[in-house]
């Protein structure tokens, strides 16, 4: 189901917004309306979001970057800048995964989501607050279940996102008095996803996981959207600081128990 949101003459931009949950809410955006600019380590990936946001009407820009870059992630806010103006609603979703046990991960594995997920977020808010129209502007970090739920083989994850939601709720604080709101998502379950093919990698712990979630099935990236929408809208003009799941109450329901049995049938 689409939400019904108008973001005609918004500006948006999404790092890691060229595929999966990110291109989802780069997608939702664009169909409301909004010029939509995405950012991602791929030039590849990067050129192909752009096309497929300009088929949906109004301007896109891509960018190129390693969000473990300040320097890059500085510099493409620059090009945006001069490119679009200033930012309406900044979407900070890169993000790395791979299954393993602490004790089997090597410390550059568990730095490199690190860097990835919490320094890469914020570098990317930080340089972009200069860049933010003020007052008004929406800032959401993608976070995860695992910020608040223990998961095995996501010691990293797990880390790493509730540093993210921590970053979120301080700049809450230090970002309000001039009108930004910072708030994050943290989406379940959704299907067709890169993070979802990893940790269910077979069918039998598909289902199962469906299973485990309150309303039995994965949720869209179109949701994820609806929800970065409703949250950047008049409709969220007094929600800031907060943390959202978006998961059809599986955070709720066990899915750290649920995580387990996954994680035993995948290794």
């Amino acid at each position: 189901m689409k939400a019904s949101f108008d973001f005609s003459g918004k500006r948006v931009f999404v790092f890691g917004g060229t595929s999966g949950i990110n291109l989802g809410i780069a997608k939702s955006f664009a169909t409301a309306g909004a010029d939509v600019s995405v950012a991602s380590r791929s030039q590849e990936k990067v050129d192909a979001a752009v096309a497929e946001l300009q088929s949906l009407g109004g301007t896109s820009h891509g960018y190129a970057l390693d969000v473990r870059d300040v320097d890059a992630v500085q510099a493409a806010l620059e090009a945006h800048s001069k490119d679009a103006g200033n930012i309406d609603i900044l979407v900070s979703g890169a993000a790395g995964n791979f299954p393993a046990l602490a004790n089997d991960m090597s410390a550059n594995g568990f730095k490199s989501v690190v860097d990835i997920d919490l320094l890469g977020s914020f570098h990317v808010l930080k340089s972009a607050f200069p860049h933010l129209e003020k007052p008004g502007a929406s800032v959401i970090n993608i976070s995860a279940p695992q910020a608040f739920v223990a998961m095995p083989m996501q010691s990293h994850v797990c880390a790493a996102k509730a540093g993210v939601d921590m970053l979120t709720r301080t700049l809450a604080l230090e970002w309000g008095p001039v009108g930004v709101r910072v708030n994050s998502i943290a989406p379940g379950p959704i299907a067709d996803t890169e993070g979802m093919r990893r940790l269910a990698p077979t069918e039998k712990i598909v289902e199962q996981t469906k299973r485990s979630v309150p309303l039995q099935r994965f949720g869209q990236a179109s949701e994820i959207g609806n929800a970065a929408m409703f949250l950047s809208s008049d409709a969220g003009a007094y929600i800031s600081g907060i943390v959202m799941p978006v998961d059809g109450g599986w955070s709720i329901a066990g899915a750290g128990a649920a995580a387990l049995s996954m994680a035993l049938q995948a290794h």
